[in-house]
Order: C-alpha cells, then sequence, then structure tokens
C-alpha cells in the first residue's frame, strides 16, 4: 500500500490561527508561532487532584442497540438524581483524554458525565473488536452516540430525563447530527468545533485532486484482508496523522496509555465527503458553541451559525487555541463556566 508520503498528499495539522495545509518541511516556522500555552505541562494532574475529592467514577459495559459500549460514569457526591452530560471528543481520541478533562469538571459542577469509547476504539474495541477498527466514521459514531443516549436510561443515580451532549472537535458535528435523531437529548453544546463540509475539506486538504487520492486511498484499503493503519500521531514519523502536533504526542496530556495512537486510511472517505454542516438548518433543540478565532477552524463555526436559528448561540473567547480548549486550565473553566449556565437553562 503507498503511503501518504509518497502520494505527497499533505495533512493539515491543527495549529493555532492557522487553518492551512502544513507539510512536515513547515514544522519549525509553525512550532514557533504556537504559544507557550499549548505546552504547559502537568495539567491532567492538577484535574484530577483537584476534582478527585467531589466526584466518583464508576467503569462499565453499556449494552446499546449497537452492542457492547466501554463507558465511565462521572457522579457528583450527595447528588443522587443529577442531570447527565455526555461528553464525546476529538477525531482518534478516547475517553481518558478531552472528555474525562470535561467529565470531572462537570460532575463537580454536580452534574452526572458520562465518556465512552466508540466502536473500534479504546476500551470498547478490545472487549468487541471490529474488523475494521480505528475508523474515523461520522455516521457510524453519531449512531454511537443515539445508543448511548438510549442507554442512558437505565443508568443508575442519574435523571435520564435531564441529558444534554457535550461534544469537543471532530465530535461536534457527530452530537449535532445526534440531536436530530434522539428524543433523548434536550441540548447540546459543542467547545472548539470542527464542522466542516466537503467544500471546506477540499480546501483543508489540498484540493479536489489531494482529496480524491486520499478517498481512492481508503476504498483501496477496505479491500485489504487486514486493516491499513499508521500511526495517528508521533514526533518523528513524518507519515503520521498528526505529526509533531502537541497534545496527542505529550505524555502528561494526550498520550495517555489507553489512546490506541493509530488511525485506519480507510476513513478518508467517510471523513472528507462528511457535511457537518447539514444539520443547522433543521436544528431545532438549543446549542451552545465555545470558540474562538485561534481555534482550527473558525470560518465552520461561523457557517454553521450563519445557517442556523436563534436556538444556535455562540460565546468567542480570545486568543484560545484548539488545544487549549483540550485540557488548559483557564480555557476549561471558562467553558465549562459557559457549558453549565446553558445547561442550566435549558435541561
Amino acid at each position: 500500500m503507498q503511503t501518504l508520503k509518497a502520494l505527497n498528499v499533505a495533512i493539515p495539522l491543527v495549529f493555532p490561527s492557522l487553518t492551512v495545509l502544513a507539510t512536515p518541511n513547515d514544522i519549525d516556522t509553525l512550532k514557533a508561532v504556537m504559544p507557550q500555552s499549548t505546552q504547559s505541562p502537568n495539567f491532567n494532574y492538577q484535574i484530577e487532584q483537584q476534582h478527585a475529592k467531589e466526584i466518583t467514577m464508576q467503569s462499565m459495559t453499556l449494552n446499546t442497540q449497537v452492542g457492547p459500549i466501554a463507558a465511565n460514569l462521572y457522579l457528583p457526591k450527595g447528588n443522587n438524581q443529577a442531570p447527565l452530560i455526555v461528553v464525546t471528543g476529538a477525531w482518534t481520541s478516547v475517553k481518558e483524554q478531552m472528555p474525562a478533562v470535561y467529565a470531572k469538571a462537570f460532575a463537580e459542577k454536580g452534574y452526572a458525565a458520562l465518556t465512552f469509547d466508540f466502536r473500534g476504539w479504546g476500551e470498547t474495541q478490545r472487549i468487541h473488536s471490529q474488523t475494521q477498527p480505528f475508523v474515523e466514521d461520522p455516521a457510524t459514531k453519531t449512531q454511537d452516540i443515539i445508543a448511548v443516549l438510549q442507554a442512558a436510561n437505565r443508568l443508575e443515580g442519574v435523571d435520564a430525563s435531564r441529558i444534554g451532549g457535550l461534544a469537543i472537535c471532530a465530535s461536534a458535528g457527530y452530537m449535532l447530527d445526534a440531536a436530530l435523531e434522539s428524543s433523548h437529548l434536550q441540548s447540546v453544546a459543542v467547545v472548539a468545533p470542527w464542522l466542516h463540509d466537503k467544500a471546506m475539506a477540499a480546501e483543508i486538504y489540498g484540493g479536489e485532486e489531494s482529496t480524491s487520492r486520499l478517498i481512492a486511498l481508503a476504498r483501496e484499503a477496505k479491500q485489504q484482508n487486514e486493516p491499513q493503519l499508521i500511526e495517528a500521531a508521533s514526533l518523528e514519523n513524518d507519515n503520521a496523522l498528526m505529526y509533531q502536533v502537541p497534545y496527542y504526542t505529550e505524555n502528561n496530556r494526550g498520550l495517555v496509555k489507553e489512546y490506541d495512537n493509530q488511525f485506519n486510511v480507510a476513513s478518508w472517505e467517510q471523513w472528507l465527503t462528511y457535511d457537518a454542516q447539514q444539520s443547522a438548518l433543521k436544528q431545532e433543540k438549543p446549542v451552545l458553541m465555545v470558540a474562538s478565532e485561534a481555534m482550527a477552524l473558525p470560518q465552520g463555526a461561523h457557517q454553521y451559525l450563519s445557517n442556523a436559528g436563534d436556538n444556535v448561540k455562540a460565546i468567542w473567547l480570545e486568543g484560545i487555541t484548539q488545544f487549549d480548549f483540550y485540557d488548559q486550565s483557564k480555557a476549561v473553566n471558562t467553558a465549562v463556566q459557559a457549558v453549565t449556565e446553558h445547561f442550566n437553562h435549558h435541561l
């Protein structure tokens, strides 16, 4: 199988204030403009210590309409019927990364919070393996969210009549799609949303010729007997999906032991042809966006807002980058406060 490097396909790096394509030769330039906040150490540890005495966490396997789903339920002590927030994360992520940071923060605010691994990812893949794991498939992930929302009715210690969805980065589109289909979801918030459509994807990934090569690569991968996997994030492998990108390559941030750090090449067709904008015109539930012009894809948020009704509102923060939103104290606390107020009003 040809590698991405051999195909001369440039993968966009999600660096602050940059939404253009970057090749490995651009890395030094990009790193020079990265604010130090993206490299801040030990935040996950601080979050753990801050919340550890205030909440409990239960690991479980949810029996859902799409099969077993591994999940973690965070509960605030002393609140046995708390409203529930289902939290999902960025592409290739697992429940122990940015979803855990937000789930712990919301549990401290008095909400129950549920994180889970999608089919083919993390612990869910280990308990019920898929023949094509590590596929970033928006349609499948949307159906997983819907299935988890339905299964949440059987959870103890939560008020399943009040469920909100919080999505970070790529899963913002999936959660907004799920809101159209699931009667269990009353309200949605998205943080640092990545909301591309086909036109944006073509621009981001180097034009129609480049995206066509990636789609062809995906179709070829689907015909193979074994999954065609590449490293998701690496400081040394320039064929990785995210080469020399922070957070995912940092042991004290996103490079947790549970992270699969793999990406199935078969993902490209579903990812590049996905339209996260299509739900805007049909969206009727209350939605809050927490965004920044310095995040990875601000134009996606702007376009969604321009097509949506008054039920979709946004708070724009200044100078907060994509990776800041994942685990940095100031960004997370500001986002959590805004989303808490939104859910207090709409759940």
